[in-house]
């Protein structure tokens, strides 16, 4: 670390302050701009957000994603962006940040899209994950070259579109063509903590494939409604036995499984011979995706057997895999924690997440990655993917702060 950029952190700070009321613009330029996911038609959005960059002063990468490959998983347009900002040599530190979002829901007391700020907090889908992050980590990137300063390595902006249906078409996309390999990342955070492990994610969809037939001669159908109606007491019951997995990192406790979404039937007066589960299974960064999927399917082929009429379907939807703790991101967790602490002024710990995030696949790559971004001491706090989701002005100012004052550590 190098200790004679004491004298500049102030300098950073003060340019941030100086700028802070643009960040808030550009925040909410980019709120207002929906990115609901699905449907997922999100090139509009980064058409403007490559305008804002441009007017920034920086060339910006426009790399739409082949529109078979796009509508192929369910979604409508999509064009990440990359912004490179080469100094010298040295390493080039790439910050992520997703701008595709779920829809917004019921229960908002604000616009989601109007970025209105009240109280001293910005609101609007996606102003704490992650649009508030394109924010910080430009802020941060424009204050620490006002410095002058002659820089090593570079910078890289990746702002993709594709974390809500497993970033294989986000940063997945731009590291299989080989249009970037960085040689640390910073992701879009949600919190105080410094997060260096994530769980992993299996969604699958079961089709339960019975007899319709009408209500008035039920023993001449196959009920598929009565059959998923076992497989949802097994499955929920399965969470007891998950309870005993324990995770040893902190943040992250045990697996668990989820039936987020159920269809079936027809009409009132039939009974039913289709429903389709689709389920999400969680998984701690000690657990083999592997295994956990292949337990899975022998728990609902098990249940099926039971249930004579009853075929069954299992497609795998997303197999997203843990963020295992690096060895390798040791210097940009300390330079975070040290400059964190500064700026907030307590101790900022570090952490694995039950969610999952992109920075997986960069970490299957071999990059070393924390997540860390502006967020609040808990990321519940900030009611992200719920009504009235906000994120506070106070945390983005510091947020900002920390990440520039990282950036200097590292490339001066």
């Amino acid at each position: 670390m190098n200790t004679t950029n004491d004298t500049f952190y102030p300098q950073l700070d003060a340019w941030i302050e100086q700028h802070f009321d643009e960040e808030v613009r550009t925040l909410q330029a980019l709120v207002q701009v929906p990115t609901d996911t699905p449907p997922g038609h999100n090139a509009p959005h980064a058409e403007r957000t490559a305008g804002l960059l441009e007017a920034c002063g920086f060339a910006v990468e426009r790399h739409p994603v082949p529109e078979a490959e796009v509508q192929a998983c369910g979604l409508g347009s999509l064009t990440n962006l990359i912004v490179r900002r080469r100094y010298a040599a040295g390493p080039t530190i790439a910050l992520n940040a997703h701008g595709d979002v779920v829809p917004p829901g019921e229960g908002w007391h604000q616009d989601p899209y109007g970025g209105e700020v009240v109280d001293g907090a910005l609101y609007g889908r996606a102003s704490a994950v992650s649009k508030s992050d394109f924010a910080t980590y430009l802020f941060a990137v424009r204050a620490l070259e006002s410095l002058g300063l002659p820089l090593k390595g570079g910078v890289e902006l990746h702002f993709t579109y594709d974390e809500e249906f497993g970033g294989e078409l986000g940063p997945g996309w731009l590291l299989r063509q080989g249009l970037t390999r960085p040689d640390y990342l910073i992701a879009a955070g949600f919190s105080y903590q410094v997060v260096t492990a994530h769980n992993g994610c299996l969604q699958m969809e079961v089709t339960l494939h019975g007899l319709a037939s009408h209500a008035a001669f039920p023993r001449t159908g196959v009920d598929a409604l009565q059959a998923a109606n076992r497989l949802l007491t097994a499955l929920y019951a399965h969470n007891t036995v998950l309870e005993g997995r324990r995770s040893a990192i902190a943040g992250i406790d045990h697996p668990y499984l989820n039936v987020g979404r159920i269809e079936g039937g027809s009409n009132t007066n039939v009974v039913p011979g289709k429903v389709v589960l689709k389920l999400d299974r969680r998984m701690i960064p000690e657990e083999d995706a592997t295994a956990v999927e292949a337990e899975v399917r022998a728990l609902i082929d098990a249940v099926v057997a039971d249930c004579p009429g009853i075929r069954v379907e299992v497609r795998r939807l997303l197999l997203a895999r843990a963020l295992q703790p690096q060895s390798g991101n040791a210097v940009l967790v300390q330079a975070l924690q040290r400059h964190g602490e500064a700026v907030f002024g307590e101790p900022i710990p570090t952490s694995g997440t039950p969610l999952y995030t992109d920075v997986r696949l960069y970490g299957e790559y071999g990059v070393p990655a924390v997540i860390y971004g502006a967020g609040p001491r808990t990321v519940l706090e900030s009611n992200a993917k719920r009504a009235d989701e906000h994120v506070q002005l106070a945390d983005l100012k510091r947020a900002t702060q920390v990440v520039a004052r990282t950036l200097l550590d590292l490339l001066h």
